[in-house]
């Protein structure tokens, strides 16, 4: 046997002398840090790559500079992206301080993938330059098996890039005096920093109102309902739809045309060829008419468009509305009393604002045989909106099926601002939150942002035209 036999190499005692002395030393010459374990709150199924992930736990710990002298070379970086610091700095943490107090701690939590040791992608908060420092590798075996055992962990981190990431920690110096320089996104109200990366705003319902309005008849010669017996075609907005007068003594009627795609399947076609007047709705529909008026559909764009007015006594003229009510995501259904005896019910459409509001209620058909001014009924709002959304929570379209996370939700907007969107939420769908269990019905969403223009190649290309002569063929040789 080449090694001493009367001494233990491995013996328990010797590490732990060894041991407690590196912890003595850490305590004197290091600084404190806060541990800040990754927790992965989405990943990809094939390749399990991390799609989202937040961090709302900070462990302090005592940490040992080794690169004393300052930050790692290449602090500075120009690239597509504008400018980046990669600041470098290598920490040396204490083995056992870690796995006695750290390491069961996070073995409780949710979404953490690794508890034995430090692992890559985990932040430490550098308190002496008020930084978040992401760790790339963590070394164990320096130094090397001193009496059969290792001490430490080694850190190597980088100075952390936010992305996607939610930080909540509760520790005040990190959530709150992280946000400024290193904070380009955004800070929520109540302090917490909420990197907010790619966000799309969602107009939710919230709690609706019923709406109400009322409506006259006109005894003699209204009009009642319209025909498009041409659609034309060409069309890129609402033509002009005129009427003849109506005799002395009457009230000439109000029309409006209402565009939608030519072809039904095709409503959102951008094809202008394919759009026409499909259908005309009637706005007053006057009185004293003893013979149909005539139509004229005029327009700068379309053509063709033709329609016929039919007129009747006992008709409903114009629709007054009480009350524009909330909360609506679709149109709601408009329904008319019927006429007592021999008639024709009238039928109408509501038209919408972008907040959700009815606005006014145009007769598709303004009916015959009326003594009486009929009642007007008005479908109701989604009125079972309920609950407040959690932060970070994950929600989810009932229809669409598409996700998002929640940054933030403002109760009296009734706006739900969300990331890590994945799909697209349609309108008028339930979007439900997994954790909270709240439920609005979806009116409106914002377009997603555009791409930042400082990350643009084609901008750095154009400017580097500007630099170099590429007429040269070989700019970077003798000319």
């Amino acid at each position: 046997m080449a090694l001493n036999p009367y001494f233990q190499q491995g013996a328990r005692s010797e590490q732990n002398l060894i041991q407690d002395l590196i912890n003595e030393q850490l305590r004197m010459y290091g600084v404190d840090v806060h541990y800040l374990p990754r927790k992965y709150m989405g990943e990809k199924s094939v390749i399990k790559e991390v799609v989202s992930s937040k961090f709302d736990d900070a462990y302090p710990i005592e940490a040992y500079i080794d690169n004393f002298d300052g930050y790692g070379d290449n602090p500075v970086l120009l690239s597509k992206f504008g400018i980046q610091q990669t600041n470098e700095v290598t920490l040396i943490i204490s083995k056992e301080r870690f796995e006695t107090y750290i390491s069961p701690l996070m073995k409780g939590e949710e979404n953490v993938k690794l508890t034995t040791r430090p692992k890559e992608g985990d932040l430490i908060y550098f308190p002496l330059g008020d930084r978040l420092f992401e760790i790339k590798f963590v070394e164990h075996e320096k130094p090397f098996y001193q009496l059969q055992n290792t001490y430490v962990y080694e850190l190597r981190c980088e100075l952390f890039r936010y992305e996607d990431e939610v930080i909540a920690t509760g520790v005040e110096e990190i959530d709150n005096e992280l946000v400024g320089d290193n904070l380009a996104d955004g800070e929520s109200e109540d302090g917490i920093s909420t990197i907010l990366g790619i966000t799309q705003t969602l107009t939710l319902v919230g709690t609706g109102a019923t709406a109400a309005a009322y409506t006259g008849v006109i005894p003699t010669g209204g009009i009642t309902y319209i025909t498009v017996s041409n659609r034309g075609g060409g069309y890129v907005t609402s033509p002009v739809v005129g009427l003849s007068s109506a005799p002395t003594g009457g009230i000439t009627g109000i029309l409006t045309a209402a565009m939608i795609g030519g072809i039904q399947v095709c409503n959102l076609n951008v094809n202008d060829n394919q759009k026409s007047v499909q259908r005309v709705d009637i706005i007053n529909p006057g009185f004293g008419y003893t013979v149909a008026p005539g139509i004229a559909i005029t327009s700068n764009s379309g053509t063709g468009a033709a329609a016929t007015a039919y007129i009747g006594d006992g008709t409903v003229g114009v629709v007054t509305l009480t009350s524009g009510g909330s909360g609506f995501t679709t149109t709601p259904t408009i329904t008319f009393d019927s006429p007592v005896g021999v008639g024709t019910t009238a039928t109408g459409v509501g038209i919408l604002n972008a907040a959700g509001n009815l606005i006014a209620i145009n007769l598709t058909n303004s009916g015959s045989g009326y003594v009486n001014p009929p009642n007007i009924t008005i479908s109701d709002p989604s009125m079972d909106s309920t609950g407040n959304y959690s932060f970070n929570e994950m929600v989810t379209g009932a229809v669409s099926g598409a996700t998002g996370r929640v940054r933030s939700w403002n109760t009296v907007t009734s706006e739900l601002e969300v990331a890590s969107i994945s799909g697209t939420f349609s309108i008028g769908e339930k979007i439900v939150g997994a954790t909270s269990g709240a439920s609005h019905a979806l009116r409106k969403t914002d377009d997603m942002p555009d791409s930042d223009e400082f990350a643009d190649n084609f901008d750095i290309e154009t400017e580097a035209d500007k630099i170099l002569d590429f007429s040269e063929t070989n700019p970077f040789g003798i000319p």
